[in-house]
């Protein structure tokens, strides 16, 4: 059943207190169970001496968790306003494998989890926790990092004009645009290096809308030098309050040359960013 089962990472910060409340929402319209995990990542402890450290790691261990699972409660007790069913939990490990991990041995319909975003240096060394969660996930992730007023009316979908391989996501996306009862702005990023004529496009944007059985549309052309910024000035430019992409979840060496155009949009967007990998690849060992 779509969003019925709805995970919210929590790590107690404002973005992440904002995707919360908008969680609260969707869940409720959805009549769903609202997840609310967080994950405590551990420092690598070392001594000669084994057994102090064991000890001592164990009481460090049921001494976070306790107060975390108190801090959580609290949290879920501000919000359990409306009906909504709230499962907290305090997990341990790596908190993007573990949110992955998750999501999916948990049969989770959507991630909806908060982000600071990431830029400069540390974008192209370390990413964003969002950027990472969107890249490893099977189940599709909502990024928000402003808190959303009122509900979802216009959705901005970025178009390839590639059929293949794209009907689960213009599924989802039709799904999701149903939802939010949302007016759909199907987009194609006119650049130098990837330019066709307004005329030849927007045929072939009517014939895709008109092959996917699309509703309550809207086609359109933007013109800019750069890919990702034309879709952050287009959906500003129509009042987005969603961007809805597609990633193939590139990861080493294919991420490194040909990086992915939605993280880096999950990364600078001010616009909540809903994102489905299409082909997640298996992770290497």
């Amino acid at each position: 059943m779509f969003m019925k089962k709805i995970l919210v990472p929590y790590d107690f910060s404002k973005t992440a207190e904002h995707a919360l409340r908008f969680a609260v929402d969707v869940a409720g319209k959805a009549k769903g169970t609202l997840y609310l995990v967080t994950v405590i990542e551990l420092p690598v402890l070392h001594d000669s001496v084994l057994m102090p450290v064991l000890d001592f790691e164990s009481q460090l261990l049921k001494d976070l968790q306790e107060k975390a699972e108190k801090r959580l409660g609290a949290v879920a007790e501000k919000h359990q306003e409306g009906g909504v069913k709230i499962v907290k939990q305090v997990l341990f490990g790596a908190m993007v494998h573990t949110i992955r991990d998750y999501a999916r041995d948990g049969g989770i319909d959507l991630i909806i989890m908060g982000s600071h975003g990431a830029s400069g240096v540390r974008e192209f060394f370390i990413g964003s926790n969002a950027e990472k969660v969107v890249r490893l996930s099977s189940v599709p992730v909502l990024i928000v990092k402003d808190f959303i007023k009122g509900s979802i009316k216009n959705i901005v979908f970025p178009n390839t004009l590639d059929d293949k391989g794209q009907e689960e996501l213009v599924a989802k996306v039709k799904a999701l645009q149903h939802f939010f009862h949302a007016h759909l702005y199907l987009v194609w990023i006119n650049t130098p290096f990837n330019f066709s004529s307004d005329t030849e496009t927007l045929a072939k944007l009517h014939a895709f809308a008109k092959r996917h059985m699309l509703r309550d549309y809207s086609v359109h052309v933007f013109n800019h030098s750069d890919e990702e910024q034309g879709i952050l000035e287009f959906s500003v430019t129509v009042g987005g309050n969603l961007i809805a992409m597609g990633t193939h979840g590139r990861r080493g060496i294919a991420r490194l040359f040909n990086g992915s155009l939605a993280e880096d949009v999950v990364n600078h967007s001010h616009q909540a960013v809903w994102t489905y990998s299409r082909q997640p690849e298996p992770e290497k060992a």
